[in-house]
């Protein structure tokens, strides 16, 4: 006795009885179900989409880490603000309030704030003189690793030298950006839909 075809099976038996343009033919009610009613808003979203991106395209290089944060900017404002304006779920608003402030963190990293941060604590009138005692009141907590060892320029034979452990500090908040940016965006991406 020979087994019962399932249904894909007799479905796939009886395609193959149909001429070709009877199989097109009978599918046409399906396409039109599943996509074609939506050509035309399709095609508008398409072409809004060319003009929205093609200035963004067209400064792209394959140079650096710039050019793919300027890509990733350019999508969560967008994908920001069609969310807050939709406001489809209770998370809403939280999850436009995320996204920029990836933007705003991606900005900083871009910048390198952190980085040179240090250096507006120098006072440029005259005679080159540096205030780092305010500059490290800004982060205690970092300044306090950083004298306990912490960071990437070496402080060895220079232990005293507040530059150094001002770019040590400016290198750590840097490093620090990143992280969070990236820990922002895996711990919420996955949930940035309507």
């Amino acid at each position: 006795m020979e087994p019962e075809k399932d249904i894909f099976e007799k479905w796939d038996g009886e395609r193959e009885s149909n001429s070709w343009i009877r199989n097109k033919l009978e599918s046409i009610p399906l396409w039109w179900e599943q996509d074609g009613r939506y050509m035309y808003r399709n095609f508008k979203i398409g072409v809004v989409n060319i003009v929205y991106w093609f200035p963004i395209i067209w400064k792209d290089r394959n140079w650096d880490s710039h050019y793919i944060f300027e890509i990733l900017k350019h999508k969560l404002k967008a994908h920001a603000n069609y969310i807050a304006d939709e406001d489809r779920h209770t998370r809403a608003q939280h999850d436009a309030r995320n996204m920029r402030l990836c933007v705003k963190l991606m900005q900083l990293i871009q910048d390198e704030f952190y980085d040179s941060e240090y250096l507006d604590y120098f006072d440029y009138d005259g005679l080159l003189e540096e205030n780092f005692d305010g500059y490290f009141a800004k982060y205690p907590l970092i300044h306090k690793r950083v004298l306990n060892g912490e960071g990437v320029f070496n402080r060895e034979g220079r232990e005293n030298n507040k530059q150094i452990i001002a770019m040590n500090i400016g290198n750590i908040n840097q490093t620090r950006a990143h992280k969070l940016l990236f820990k922002i965006m895996e711990d919420n991406i996955l949930g940035w839909w309507d």
